[in-house]
């Protein structure tokens, strides 16, 4: 397939991120070896959405940490970049906005440098942009296609998948919005069935072409938990995350038993949006 007939692909991931780790990273890497090896894509971006402390999350610390601290994460990178959107919302924000609000930026961008774009004069003869912008309609240039935006996918692990099933944590029109008008790229290891997962759902098996899932094969167990469950102890947590996030975490003492307590007893915000609008 042709550079150009290739969809272009932002991977968006949503979460806590308390903190970012090394698997989050990879995550990343491992979901852009797959798509650009399909050869129907061209992933150019991956973005990093923190959720906001509206989530309400046990043991989630302020959002403001944990995007400098992705920010960290991701300072060398030439692709994956922190987007401190979400985590800025005085509410909790629904994954299926998330991915609308960005949805809509890169649409909105896309025009803008369709607009913004010259046209070729002729030769020896130099034009104003006023003078350019009155030959559109006679040069017929078309506004840029659905198909020429760049499509944002969720980017996720298996375990976000089977949370589908977790009564009222999602709303399932916004299940239908995410797998039908996105995507997921859905990143497996031995031990999730996935595939079975997707059968047994009638929402995401009618969307199963539009949920790509990925074989991790070099597995790797670092989770967000088992770091701060390592720092309330005293251990080390070096080489699980990036080193400027773990210099970070030891400058500003963020995780902690009295940390961990946050949020104790507190409803997750989605269960307490989801319940309170299915009893209404």
């Amino acid at each position: 397939m042709e550079y150009s007939e290739k969809t272009e692909v932002v991977l968006l991931a949503c979460g806590s991120f308390n903190p970012i780790t090394n698997m989050h990273l990879r995550l990343f890497e491992l979901a852009k070896d797959y798509m650009n090896g399909t050869g129907k894509y061209r992933v150019i971006k991956g973005i990093i959405s923190p959720v906001g402390d509206a989530y309400k999350k046990k043991g989630l610390i302020s959002a403001h940490h944990r995007v400098i601290m992705a920010e960290l994460a991701t300072k060398n990178s030439e692709w994956v970049e922190v987007d401190s959107w979400e985590s800025l919302q005085k509410e909790w924000v629904e994954t299926a906005k998330v991915l609308r609000h960005h949805q809509e930026k890169l649409e909105a961008g896309s025009c803008d440098r369709q607009q913004d774009s010259p046209m070729p004069g002729r030769p020896g003869q130099k034009r104003k942009w006023a003078e350019q912008r009155q030959d559109f309609s006679q040069n017929k240039l078309l506004e840029p296609k659905p198909k020429d935006v760049p499509k944002v996918k969720l980017l996720c692990g298996a375990d976000l998948l089977e949370s589908f099933a977790v009564p009222n944590l999602w709303k399932s029109e916004d299940i239908t919005q995410i797998v039908g008008d996105y995507g997921l790229v859905c990143i497996t290891r031995a031990g999730n069935d996935a595939q079975k997962f997707i059968y047994e759902s009638d929402a995401l098996w009618k969307h199963r072409n539009n949920i790509h899932l990925v074989n991790e094969w070099i597995t790797n167990d670092i989770s967000s938990t088992k770091i701060r469950r390592a720092l309330r102890r005293g251990q080390s947590i070096r080489y699980l995350v990036p080193d400027l996030v773990q210099e970070y975490i030891e400058k500003h003492d963020l995780y902690s038993y009295e940390s961990e307590e946050k949020n104790v007893g507190v409803i997750l915000a989605p269960l307490q949006r989801n319940t309170a609008d299915a009893n209404s």
